[in-house]
């Protein structure tokens, strides 16, 4: 006997399977969903580190990786006439000398607009693309500043892969790498500068802070990254009128990030027990300054950069350009302590 052959699903059947059919519809419909709300980044692979050793630059260098060296000495050096880029530097660096970022005599730490950044950025060929590394003289903790400087500005442009070369070109000749003499003139990039405006602390905002301190209507700390004397009010900067520091300001002195008389800083968990230790790891923001946006610099770097704090800014500006202002100073000397001090300078003068 032949039997009828059955369709593939009876009615009963075919509304179960429409069933599941819902059932697995709505849950797709649901991860869908879920994803918009809370989308899967993609992982950074380009991601680099802030410190970069010589050893591992010349290994970017032989795998010609795309990188943007920048020399960031001063072209001559203290005597005017002995010169430093054009008597060697790391193969493929161009000059790109510190004082460039830097504003005018009067107010060195003042940033430069958007569009003079712009046109430095663009004759150095940066590009978002390219592996940024600052390479200093690896001389001392100052001169550290000048790249953790440098590295700050690339940072408010939006620029991500930047590295300061641990020991500037003094490790990397320690080490007997190759230099050369040749001149790089890379082509001109089309990069366009505009600053995260809101990472600048500026000396009206200061004022607004401390006015409304009292209210404790937001917690900040006010951190000074200059030597004591220079936070005591015993000395200060040239193109200061007035000695002293900030209103409630603390002294955190540059220089303790450091191994002892090298441009080396501590290692990490060093690092972070200086941080505690100076009340620099808290739940408020923290500002740094000093004499000119300089060896703050090195604070806000080591802060954010390296133990990973996102509460912290920098006053370029620092003491320099507060003190122009009619805003008070704690630790400002007396008018008669001043004019003492003025003699004792006139007098060393006269002996030299």
């Amino acid at each position: 006997m032949i039997t009828a052959l059955r369709p593939p699903f009876s009615a009963q059947g075919t509304g179960i399977a429409r069933k599941i059919l819902w059932a697995v519809t709505g849950l797709l419909l649901m991860a869908a969903l879920t994803m918009l709300a809370h989308p899967v980044r993609a992982q950074n692979t380009d991601a680099v580190s802030p410190l970069i050793t010589p050893t591992a630059l010349k290994a970017l260098i032989d795998k010609k990786a795309n990188l943007r060296i920048l020399d960031i000495r001063e072209l001559m050096q203290g005597d005017g006439k002995t010169p430093n880029y054009a008597a060697g530097h790391i193969p493929g660096a161009v000059a790109a000398p510190y004082s460039s970022i830097r504003g005018p005599e009067k107010n060195p730490g003042m940033v430069l607009s958007d569009k003079e950044l712009t046109e430095l950025f663009r004759e150095w060929g940066i590009t978002s693309q390219a592996h940024i590394v600052i390479a200093p003289v690896g001389s001392d903790p100052s001169d550290f500043g000048g790249a953790a400087r440098m590295f700050w500005t690339f940072r408010l442009a939006g620029l991500q892969k930047i590295s300061i070369l641990e020991g500037g070109f003094g490790a990397w000749g320690a080490l007997n790498y190759p230099i050369e003499t040749t001149k790089n003139t890379p082509t001109p990039s089309s990069f366009i500068v505009k600053l995260d405006k809101k990472q600048i602390v500026t000396t009206n905002e200061i004022e607004n802070l401390l006015r409304a301190k009292t209210s404790g209507a937001r917690k900040f700390l006010l951190s000074d990254s200059r030597p004591e004397d220079y936070f005591t009010g015993q000395d200060k900067h040239s193109s200061a009128p007035r000695a002293g520091t900030l209103p409630g300001a603390t002294n955190h002195d540059h220089e303790e990030w450091f191994q002892l008389n090298t441009s080396k800083l501590l290692p990490k968990a060093q690092l972070e027990s200086v941080a505690k230790n100076a009340g620099l790891i808290t739940d408020g923001e923290v500002i740094s300054f000093c004499n000119t946006g300089h060896w703050s610099a090195t604070t806000w770097f080591v802060l954010t950069q390296l133990l990973g704090q996102s509460n912290v800014r920098l006053y370029p500006e620092s003491t320099v350009g507060w003190s122009k202002s009619r805003n008070p100073m704690d630790n400002e000397p007396s008018r008669a302590n001043v004019l003492k001090q003025q003699l004792r300078d006139s007098v060393d003068n006269l002996k030299k």
